[in-house]
């Protein structure tokens, strides 16, 4: 039985994948912008179900939707209606990091809009990313700025909580792509702009990231903390940047399972009763 959670990753690596229902949520001149739909098994519209949003990494300059593609399988099966969210990089549009987050809270912003409609509880939408895409996440909550002209604004962006796989949270000098904003930083880095009541945090870094500093993720937890806005921050040891991806089994697992727990934690997830047990913590 104690294998129970490892057999499942091994299902959710091996299973066909099947087509996705695809939602435009966004056109910008002739680019169109599309989240990709996994939904619970045995989906009932006569229920509103906790919604995930995922944003990929790569340095707002290339990737794709498809990395969070096993993410999304494993939380969709336990419960959630997951998105894989587009948004403009610079080797396919041309464009900044700014473009991004106006994507990411663009993303944000549909599901809320089309709760009723996507069959989603707007006060349980948990946003997630991996490095520039968890910069995203974290910033659709934390950063005011870069709306998209013409948006409703009165459609709030802000998760309800966040899920954060060894994102860029830094972007200040010394942080990671400062040399791509500049002074701009101080409106778009999430660690500038730490504020009380944040939404509800899980952090996950690898001790030997490469791209940032676990002394950078510390002091982002303990400021985060000290304005009223809980920060769970859990280190890996000796694990590099992109720890958590399906290319390093053991923490894919481990990941996976703290992010499932902590949901539990916040009652967005049903209680596992099987869970593996992971040393770093």
């Amino acid at each position: 039985m104690k294998y129970f959670f490892s057999f499942l990753l091994v299902l959710l690596w091996c299973a066909p994948a099947q087509g996705q229902e695809l939602l435009p949520f966004k056109k910008i001149d002739t680019t169109q912008l599309f989240l990709e739909v996994h939904k619970p098994e045995n989906f009932d519209s006569s229920k509103d179900y906790p919604a995930m949003i995922f944003f990929f990494g790569g340095g707002w300059i290339g990737g794709n939707r498809s990395h969070f593609l096993q993410q999304a399988r494993y939380f969709s099966k336990r419960g959630l209606v997951c998105f894989l969210a587009d948004y403009r990089t610079k080797v396919t549009h041309g464009t900044t990091p700014f473009e991004a987050l106006k994507d990411a809270k663009s993303a944000m912003r549909y599901v809320r809009k089309n709760a009723k409609d996507l069959h989603i509880d707007p006060t349980k939408i948990i946003a997630a990313g991996g490095s520039a895409g968890g910069h995203l996440a974290a910033a659709t909550a934390l950063i005011s700025d870069f709306n998209e002209e013409g948006e409703n604004l009165k459609v709030s962006c802000i998760p309800n909580a966040l899920v954060l796989f060894n994102p860029v949270i830094d972007n200040g000098p010394g942080g990671y792509g400062y040399e791509r904003i500049l002074d701009a930083y101080k409106d778009f880095s999430p660690l500038h702009n730490i504020k009380k009541d944040a939404p509800p945090t899980l952090l996950m870094l690898g001790t030997a990231d490469e791209l940032i500093p676990v002394a950078t993720a510390k002091y982002y937890a303990t400021v985060m903390e000290k304005v009223g806005s809980p920060c769970t921050l859990k280190l890996y040891e000796d694990q590099p940047h992109g720890f958590f991806n399906t290319k390093h089994p053991i923490y894919f697992e481990k990941t996976l399972n703290d992010a499932d727990s902590f949901l539990q934690e916040l009652n967005y997830l049903p209680i596992k009763l099987l869970k593996t047990k992971s040393k770093d913590r």
